[in-house]
């Protein structure tokens, strides 16, 4: 699908303005369990007016295995969830609670690991991170094994299926690739993205 022309201007939330960001240090590897908790926690103590989400930015991982396409999750910040909050009180209570659970480290502070005043992250931190996500929404994904030029690939959808051809460029920006398909004996340029495609193994 050809990208828009049209500028569009950078939409910051609007409950930016009356909510922040605080970063939640947990054990690597325990991200989605600690935020599946934390969201349970918040509704069972009715913090919903002060916590207004946990989040977890992801984006999503393919791999193409004999024609099916395998997607899992991986996280953009390792070892860490945040948390959004409500005009940005955190109160001494939650923060005493939430950093008694299980996997959690601490929150970030201006200080040495859990030493020092817990902080916000500023809204040009909140503004690239929230801009990382939708963009990884938008491309759909990126391949967990990288395309190289000259590979040869084979096609699994749309006209050239089951065709195979040889990678002249890789766009990964873009996420589509120029492929070179032989038919009737003549060398054809075709432009895939990369769910089209599957590497031969």
């Amino acid at each position: 699908m050809e990208e828009e022309v049209v500028q569009k201007p950078v939409e910051v939330p609007v409950e930016l303005d009356n909510t922040k960001y605080y970063a939640l240090r947990v054990v690597s590897g325990k991200e989605r369990s600690v935020k599946e908790y934390l969201d349970k926690d918040i509704s069972r103590n009715s913090w919903t007016h002060i916590v207004k989400q946990v989040f977890l930015p992801t984006e999503k991982i393919y791999k193409v295995q004999a024609g099916k396409k395998l997607m899992r999750e991986k996280n953009l910040y390792p070892g860490y969830i945040f948390l959004e909050v409500f005009n940005g009180k955190l109160t001494d209570d939650i923060v005493q609670h939430i950093s008694n659970i299980s996997n959690v480290m601490h929150f970030l502070t201006d200080g040495k690991g859990s030493k020092g005043n817990i902080i916000s992250l500023r809204k040009s931190e909140v503004n690239k991170m929230l801009g990382k996500v939708d963009e990884m929404n938008d491309q759909g994904g990126t391949m967990s094994e990288p395309f190289i030029i000259g590979e040869t690939i084979k096609i699994i959808e749309g006209p050239f299926n089951d065709f195979n051809g040889v990678i002249e460029e890789v766009n990964d920006d873009k996420k589509k690739l120029k492929v070179t398909v032989k038919i009737f004996g003549r060398s054809t340029p075709v432009e895939l993205n990369y769910m089209q495609v599957e590497k031969l193994s």
